[in-house]
């Protein structure tokens, strides 16, 4: 679990759902917007609850790790909401080149051959 502390407030959530707003609010504040986002948090009497933050340029989040010695709630689809965001940083493709000196057989990316057993 981590606190999330923004605004003079903190908040308690999961790893991921701390790690990829932490993200989220970087990529926003680097594109120079702001945006409103919702995250799941447990408050003080362990209940789940939702915040509601603005994120982005001038808001900043700190996430810190802390004690917790009950189950974690799954907060999973709130991370891969946050993930889904516009701006979310993506990984980037690259074209990787097959090496010449390589042994191997040519891949029948078609799948239109016969194959060995």
């Amino acid at each position: 679990m981590r606190c999330v502390t923004y605004a003079g407030e903190t908040v308690m959530t999961t790893d991921d759902v701390a790690a990829s707003l932490v993200e989220l609010t970087a990529a926003v504040a680097k594109e120079g917007q702001a945006e409103a986002v919702q995250i799941p948090i447990v408050t003080g009497d362990k209940r789940v609850a939702q915040a509601e933050l603005v994120i982005g340029v001038g808001n900043d989040v700190l996430s810190a790790p802390m004690e917790w010695n009950d189950e974690e709630p799954d907060f999973s689809r709130a991370a891969e909401e946050l993930k889904g965001h516009r701006l979310f940083p993506r990984a980037h493709l690259r074209a990787v080149e097959r090496d010449r000196d390589a042994d191997d057989e040519p891949i029948d990316w078609d799948f239109d051959q016969p194959t060995r057993g």
